[in-house]
């Protein structure tokens, strides 16, 4: 029998089963294994005749329908984005207005360019970014939250069933959520897939989800552009980044590196609830590295901005590449620099438009400044955010990629794939929208 014979056996025996039990053969041999471990335990155990019901069972009957798991879990995410912006807004203008004061006062320093690079280069480039820490801070907690509390460990259990289908199983869905907080950690986390090409797909997919470097420009143009619906735009974002993940891993799996998925078997833990202590350092845990960006890479590149700026070096590179945006509403040397800057960090396309709009206050500060001069819409801030989500990983994410799939060529794909998967995204969005708007 040749392999195209095998291939076409094994393929009419999963439609078999498909048919017969309505269901898929991983799914029948997990069911037959929890099965026979039933039976077995069964033989050696003695249980009480009725079995006391638990509270995680009760929630879990719930949690982990079928039907339902998924719409509540994406349920809990639009939850927890409405519960940051509406919680952080009093810190940020509070924050917001200490900047703007700093920024008066040091606009005074002589001579005028040391007070310009203090005033606008790193009050209003670090500024801009540190004012949307109360939004990383409280969403980091809320994520803690549902991960002591046991309720992360399932949604990757009801996500499995969707992650076979697609070539992957339930363990790369934990690293991509991972990826909410940051892309490294949740690339290193893939070590713990044993099918190499799950991992490989895992790691590749991993940039598009939104991590907390993102957070940043994503309320900046909510809070400017979509006053009334701030947490439904930045969840849509979140949203996007995880179907376009689960879209590609698809394809990657089936044309790139095709060939059977690995099995995945996890103990849910019993929901419990969270301590303060343990959501406190977590929450601590994650949000250092935003600050601690903020201080180093945030903060050299704003310097960088306000001189390349200064010596009217910065507007001859954005308007170099500014005409490949076009297509995409945002073909302004403004954004082309924050998108060429952001490629060292996320937060410093903030600090990029900190820089460029210097005197501005934050979020709604910003929103008039790049209506009126760049002559933005919703529909472009919109776009413009797409691409932020999707194109070139951070550098040091990529040092990771390369550093786990000990390849440039996988690098480079990353690379190149996301700038032309942004750029097409940004460009369908403002294309199609121009259209009903």
């Amino acid at each position: 029998m040749d392999n195209e014979q095998i291939i076409r056996t094994k393929d009419g025996s999963l439609a078999h089963l498909r048919t017969i039990h309505g269901d898929d053969a991983e799914t029948l041999i997990a069911n037959a294994r929890y099965g026979f471990i039933s039976g077995l335990i069964k033989d050696v155990l003695k249980k009480p005749a009725v079995e006391k019901t638990t509270a995680t069972d009760r929630i879990d009957r719930l949690m982990l329908n079928r039907w339902l798991g998924i719409p509540l879990f994406m349920a809990i995410l639009y939850g927890v984005f409405q519960f940051t912006f509406i919680v952080s807004e009093p810190f940020m203008d509070w924050i917001d207005t200490g900047f703007g004061w700093l920024s008066e006062q040091a606009s005074g320093i002589s001579p005028s360019w040391l007070g310009s690079l203090v005033a606008d280069g790193i009050i209003g480039g670090v500024g801009a970014v540190l004012v949307f820490v109360p939004i990383i801070f409280l969403l980091y907690i809320a994520l803690s939250i549902l991960e002591d509390s046991g309720y992360l460990a399932r949604a990757a259990f009801i996500m499995d069933r969707l992650m076979h289908r697609i070539g992957l199983h339930g363990r790369s869905f934990v690293s991509l959520m991972l990826g909410f907080g940051c892309s490294i950690p949740a690339i290193m986390s893939s070590r713990t897939i044993e099918n190499p090409k799950d991992r490989l797909v895992t790691i590749l997919v991993t940039p598009l989800i939104s991590c907390g470097g993102r957070l940043p420009i994503y309320a900046l143009f909510a809070a400017a552009f979509f006053t009334a619906h701030q947490g439904l735009v930045v969840f849509s974002m979140y949203a996007i980044g995880v179907i376009l993940a689960i879209l590609l891993a698809w394809v990657f799996r089936k044309k790139l590196v095709p060939g059977e998925s690995g099995h995945f078997v996890m103990e849910l833990p019993p929901y419990r609830l969270p301590t303060i202590v343990g959501v406190v350092a977590h929450m601590w845990e994650r949000g250092w590295s935003f600050l601690s960006r903020a201080g180093t890479i945030i903060f050299s590149a704003v310097v960088l901005i306000w001189l390349l700026n200064y010596f009217n070096v910065l507007e001859h590179i954005g308007r170099a590449v500014a005409p490949v945006f076009i297509p995409a509403g945002f073909g302004q040397w403004q954004a082309a620099v924050a998108l060429i800057f952001g490629v060292l960090a996320k937060e410093t396309v903030v600090g990029t438009f900190g820089t460029l709009f210097a005197g501005a206050e934050a979020a709604g500060g910003f929103g008039q400044v790049i209506s009126a001069e760049l002559g933005w819409t919703p529909l472009i801030a919109f776009a413009f955010m797409a691409m932020v989500l999707l194109y070139i990983p951070c550098v040091a994410t990529l040092g990771i990629v390369k550093r786990e799939t000990n390849s440039f060529k996988w690098t480079w794909f990353t690379i190149i794939y996301t700038l032309v998967l942004g750029w097409t995204v940004a460009t369908l969005i403002y294309q199609i929208g121009s259209l009903f708007v």
